[in-house]
Parts: structure tokens; sequence; C-alpha cells
């Protein structure tokens, strides 16, 4: 049997957030999938019915579409393939390949607990396994057995990843996996064996912590004479402990990024690096990653997560997005400031400010500062007013009100006026500019001043001069 097409899957849990470790793993299947002309599909293992919330599963539908891992098929939820895994679960059965378990966890933990006191693995030992001429024991009152899967007792798994190379572990090494508990619900193991196998997955990327978990679900899909996919296990990403991120560790959801100002396609370019890498390039979009994204030059080792490079990444898409973007961007950060924002000014005015100081931003909140300045009061720093407005200097302030006040408004008018200014009271550029940026802006540090002026407009300049 060959395959047709390539056909990727993310298959989150949704007992928390999505967060980045899973995100990069999305990127990495969907962006196989486009290079290959394939198709990407996203399920939802929910077969952890305590944990499982629909608010988890809204945080991770939210996640993707803001990431633009746009997919061909789903979400496709495993509690709504019960039956399904009840046919297959049969046929185990029927085919000897599995069988029922009734020891108790007590019963397993005290031989697990003899295991350890001798030094031996505490592998299951078998005793409800079938065998020829084997006698099993009485089945207790009262006790829903769980299904074991027949592990092959001897021989090896290997197989070669896509990321690690060749990878061998002996069936010896592992033992009789649960594959559906005592409720009936399947466990991960199988249920993603069966979903792999019914939605025709070619290639699996997932993180690697799942390596262990591989050889059952290879010896799995051998049982039941399906087709392998062929798996990649990317290394974890590492906290600035050293310790990798996870849900239950220091991890942080695809969500608050976005809440945090960082751009999705910054997102999407720090995350792609990674673990990943093409050449030298640091800076690359959608486009350039599919068409780059073949599954080599994934690295082995783990990835150190460095919120300041992101900041970098960030910084340099806000440099490049559209003014008109970064205005419905910005005028949501500053609603949620409670700074009622007109329609008309989000479309015409906030993107002239964004274009003024998004290149002295690495977030949209850092924008949203300065922007704040142009639509709320301003209380300038008592020190800085300290420093910058003196009593030397307010002279020349009052005479650029009063110039101000008549003159054309526009940048290069509002420049000449300055000018006059400068030469009437024989001051150097910095000696006014420092105290109008305070008074005006809040802070002495600020972009091309006439600009700032022009976009504040005459009445707030004038009215804010006058407190000097």
């Amino acid at each position: 049997m060959t395959q047709a097409k390539i056909r990727t899957r993310i298959a989150p849990s949704p007992t928390g957030f999505l967060h980045l470790g899973t995100a990069r793993t999305a990127l990495y299947s969907w962006a196989y999938a486009r290079h290959f002309g394939g198709e990407f599909v996203l399920r939802i293992e929910d077969t952890d019915v305590a944990r499982s919330t629909q608010d988890s599963v809204n945080q991770i539908l939210d996640s993707m579409h803001w990431l633009g891992l746009e997919y061909d098929e789903g979400p496709i939820y495993q509690m709504q393939r019960l039956e399904r895994y009840q046919q297959v679960l049969d046929r185990l059965i029927a085919e000897g390949k599995a069988y029922h378990c009734y020891s108790t966890p007590e019963e397993l933990e005290a031989t697990r607990e003899a295991k350890r006191s001798i030094g031996e693995k505490t592998l299951y030992d078998g005793r409800w396994r079938p065998a020829p001429g084997k006698v099993l024991p009485t089945v207790p009152d009262g006790v829903q057995p769980v299904i074991r899967f027949c592990n092959p007792l001897d021989g090896e798994v290997t197989w070669d990843d896509l990321v690690k190379g060749p990878i061998t572990i002996s069936n010896r090494e592992i033992d009789d996996l649960i594959i559906a508990r005592g409720d009936g619900i399947p466990t991960y193991n199988f249920a993603v064996v069966v979903d792999d196998w019914d939605m025709q997955i070619s290639h699996v990327f997932r993180g690697d912590e799942h390596i262990n978990n591989t050889p059952w679900q290879i010896n799995i899909f051998n049982a039941l004479g399906a087709q392998l996919p062929q798996f990649g296990h990317c290394p974890v990403i590492l906290g600035d402990d050293g310790q990798k991120l996870s849900k239950r560790r220091g991890a942080v959801s695809v969500t608050a990024y976005e809440e945090g100002g960082y751009l999705p396609e910054a997102m999407l370019n720090y995350l792609a690096r990674l673990g990943w890498s093409h050449g030298d390039e640091e800076l690359f979009g959608r486009e350039q990653l599919v068409a780059w994204f073949d599954g080599t030059h994934l690295n082995k080792s783990p990835a150190q997560w460095d919120p300041v490079k992101l900041l970098w990444v960030n910084s340099q898409y806000i440099k490049q997005a559209d003014n008109q973007r970064l205005a419905r961007l910005v005028a949501h950060q500053l609603e949620q400031q409670a700074i009622a924002m007109d329609p008309v000014v989000v479309e015409n005015h906030l993107p002239q400010v964004c274009a003024l100081f998004k290149d002295r931003c690495d977030t949209t909140i850092a924008l949203a500062h300065w922007a704040a300045k142009f639509y709320s009061d301003v209380t300038p720093d008592s020190a800085e007013i300290t420093k910058h407005v003196t009593e030397s200097v307010n002279p020349a302030l009052k005479l650029l009100a009063q110039k101000l006040a008549t003159c054309i408004w526009d940048k290069a008018s509002i420049a000449g006026v300055i000018k006059e200014v400068l030469a009437a009271h024989n001051l150097k550029m910095p000696q006014l500019a420092m105290p109008v940026r305070v008074l005006v802006m809040g802070t002495a540090q600020t972009p091309s001043l006439d600009w700032v002026l022009e976009l504040c407009g005459r009445e707030k300049v004038i009215e804010r001069l006058g407190k000097a």
C-alpha cells in the first residue's frame, strides 16, 4: 500500500491552553503539508473527560486561527469516535491481540513494589494475558476490566525518525499497554493509532517526549495491518531555567502573546527558527517557510526560548507592518485601557501616529503607550519638568505657543515657527525641543518634534504648553 498524499495532523489535548511547544509542532506539520501540496488535519484528543474543557477547545481554535494555521479537516473530536474505537477493540480481542485484565490498581502497585525491591523493571506481569495451556485467574466480582494490548514478547521496534534518525527499542523494554479503561474510553496510545490510520496520516511531527510511546503505537499499527506513518520527534523547548516548557511548568499560551502585542507573523517566524533553520535566514514570511520546509534541517538538540530574540523579531515585523492594520490593533489596546476610539480617528489619524512611532516599538502595547498620549491626558514626570522646563526657557515657550496659535498647521510651518523662536531667544534646538516634548508628550524623548506637534493637534499643543 502506498500513501497517495502527504497528510499531517496536530492533535492537542483540551486540558489546558495551546502552549508554545504544541504550536511549533502544529507549524511544522502545517508547513510540511503545504510544502508538498498535502493536507493538514486538526484533531482534538478529548478522551481525558475529567480535565477537558470547552474553554480549552476554544483557546486552541483561536490560537490556530491567530497563527494562520488553516486546516483542511477538523476539528475532529475523539469522543465522537467511541463507536469506531470499540469496533477496533472488539476486532483485536477476537483475533487474540488484546485481552481483558482484571488486576486492581492495588494489585498492580504491589507487583511493581515487589519488582522494585529486587531491582527489576516494573513492567506488567502478564497474569491475565492468555497463552496456550495457561490457566487464567478466576474473574473477580465487581471489577471492571481494562483492555490490554498483546505486545510482542520478543524482537525489536525500529523506525527511521525524520529528526533523530534510526531508533531501535526492544520489545522486552515495554509491556502490555492498557488500550481501554474500565469505562470503555480508549487510552491515548490506542486512540491515536486508530485515528492516524483512519485519517490516512502519512507524517507525524511531535515532541520527543513521545518517543517512548512510539514502539507501542508501531506494534498496534502492525497488529491492525495498517500503514505506518513516518515519525519525526522534535526536541523540547527549554525555558529560561533550562527545564522543559510545559502546561505545568512555565509555558505561556499562544493567545497570551496575542494579548501581549505580538504579531502572528513574528511568532510564526520565531517558532519556525526554534528548532529548524534555513541557512542563516532570520526573517522570512509564511510563503518562504512553506517553500523551504521539506522536513530536513530540523535540530536534534533542545531549543532555548529567548524572549529578547522574540521581541527583536516582533519589532522587525512591526516596522514592516501596514499602518492601517497597526492602527486597528492599537485601537483595541487603547480600548482595553478605557480610551474610547472614534472609528474615523482609527481610520485616518491613528495610522499616522503608528507610522511615526512604530520604528521604536517592539510590541503593539508599546505602540499603544505612545498613541495614548494623543488621545488622553498627559501627566509629565515631575523630575523631567524640573530638569527641562526651567524659568530661562519659559519666555521661549510662551512665544512658541503664541506663534503656533496662528500658523498654518502642518509639519513644515510648525518647523518654521520653531526656528523663529530659536533665533529670537538665541537657543539651540535641544534647549527648546526637550521642554516642549516634556509638556506635550510627557517625555523628553520623541521622534521628530514638528511631526509630533502636527499629529497632536493645535488645541492640545497650546493647552499643554500653557502648563509651563
